[in-house]
């Protein structure tokens, strides 16, 4: 391994740590802050989450756009960097304003929230594409991506758990109000832009893997999309995962509260979680050279559903829920993980047949995936906590035993149902392999369009 391709490993899966930071304060916790920070009333959080959903769809269909724009960037500092740059410096700014409590309220709050969280949703998606676009193009050997990838997803878990363990202590050791919420996200977004500068400033792409120059034109965006059959079944399949797996996650602080009735206790039970997960992806590089894809993929969707069916079942039992929670969020990390990599592959597929290389039109899919899965998410989740009486409640003394079965429900098994699906998308409609892939490589070999060794 040369000190190039050990430097990438490292300085590409740093640039997330604070990406992740940043984002799990927004999609996990932005709805808390709303409901429980802000005790926006039951009529504002309908219409709050009508918006959410509605923002975060409209959005989404901008993300093509934005990969689309990101191919047809021709700059010294390559096609990548420049919208990782942008995308940090002001999604960051943006951040911040959604956790500053500007002293509004009803319409003139929705309307304020509206746009920033939209020119958030759009800046971010452009730091998003660019940065998950670059992996195909540090390396063409799918090993190598495997451990690039699986050490991007470990930091990335590092971000993201950070957040989901230190948010609520930090915050409410700050006076637990909307200040202490705005001076955490200002800190974060800090955090975020010194990690985005090891990605910008120390990865290097590998010049065997020839880029076309000439700009790609919409028609050629639509055929990225729509006649990359392979691409279509990932991002379908992906997509019922991630609104299941979001709404669990974005439950997670409400079932500590009002179930579980220990609020601190979602500190504790995330650091565990946190520790299983970054165990499962720092393995995972090791179960890839002895087992297949698709039986990695088969085992960690059983994983998930019996994570799933233990935890609805299980009494208010730290030990239970937690061995539960462990066989859940394991699964889940090599389900993103492999998914990632069904997307890098989709991009030398998506060459192979239609003669053009779109690495961020391609990856445009994650964020719309992200995106929609988060609206739908959040109005599965929106919906809930005013049906269940949660949103309304003083305490968690106030929500009833329905109220809670009601939760219990959202959270658990309608997500369930979700991932079963999306599974069986993937086992009958998912077909790059590893003898397909090679099959596909030495043919851009020898059509000239991949260097070789």
């Amino acid at each position: 391994m040369d000190k190039i391709t050990r430097r990438n490993r490292y300085m590409f899966g740093l640039g997330t740590v604070g990406r992740d930071m940043q984002y799990t304060i927004v999609s996990m916790f932005l709805m808390f802050y709303l409901t429980d920070i802000l005790n926006l009333s039951d009529s504002t959080m309908w219409w709050m989450t009508g918006a959410l959903l509605i923002l975060r769809i409209f959005d989404a269909v901008n993300d093509p756009l934005m990969g689309f724009l990101v191919d047809n960037t021709h700059t010294k500092f390559g096609k990548f960097k420049p919208w990782i740059v942008i995308g940090g410096i002001v999604g960051g700014i943006l951040t911040i304003l959604l956790f500053t409590d500007f002293g509004l309220k009803g319409g003139a709050y929705l309307i304020s929230f509206i746009i920033i969280y939209l020119l958030w949703d759009l800046t971010f998606g452009a730091n998003d594409i660019a940065y998950w676009s670059m992996l195909p193009s540090l390396s063409i050997d799918p090993r190598e991506r495997e451990k690039i990838g699986s050490i991007a997803k470990i930091c990335a878990s590092i971000g993201m758990y950070i957040i989901v363990v230190a948010i609520l202590p930090i915050t409410n050791a700050l006076g637990g109000d909307a200040k202490a919420w705005q001076i955490t996200a200002t800190a974060i977004v800090f955090i975020m832009l010194a990690f985005l500068a090891f990605t910008v400033f120390g990865v290097k792409e590998e010049k065997r893997i020839q880029v076309e120059d000439d700009s790609t034109s919409l028609k050629e965006m639509f055929q990225a999309l729509f006649k990359n059959d392979q691409l279509k079944w990932t991002a379908l399949a992906m997509a019922l995962f991630m609104i299941g797996y979001v709404t669990t996650t974005t439950f997670g602080v409400y079932f500590f509260k009002y179930a579980y009735k220990n609020e601190d206790m979602y500190s504790v039970f995330a650091l565990v979680l946190g520790v299983a997960q970054l165990i499962a992806l720092s393995i995972f590089p090791k179960l890839a050279e002895k087992y297949s894809r698709k039986k990695l993929y088969t085992t960690s969707i059983a994983l998930v559903l019996v994570g799933y069916v233990i935890f609805f079942l299980s009494p208010m039992n730290i030990v239970i829920l937690g061995i539960a929670a462990m066989l859940l969020f394991a699964g889940q990390a090599f389900i993103q993980l492999l998914m990632l990599m069904f997307l890098s592959d989709s991009v030398e597929y998506g060459q192979w047949k239609l003669g053009k290389r779109n690495e961020s039109i391609t990856f445009s899919v994650q964020p719309f995936i992200n995106k929609i899965g988060g609206a739908i998410a959040s109005g599965i989740v929106g919906a809930t906590l005013i049906v269940s009486g949660i949103n309304a409640a003083v305490t968690p003394e106030d929500v009833t035993s329905s109220g809670l079965w009601i939760m219990k429900i959202s959270m658990m098994i309608i997500p369930l149902i979700l991932i079963v699906i999306s599974y069986i998308i993937y086992d009958k409609k998912y077909k790059i392999d590893r003898e397909l892939y090679d099959i596909i490589i030495k043919d851009l070999t020898d059509r000239g369009e991949i260097k070789g060794m």
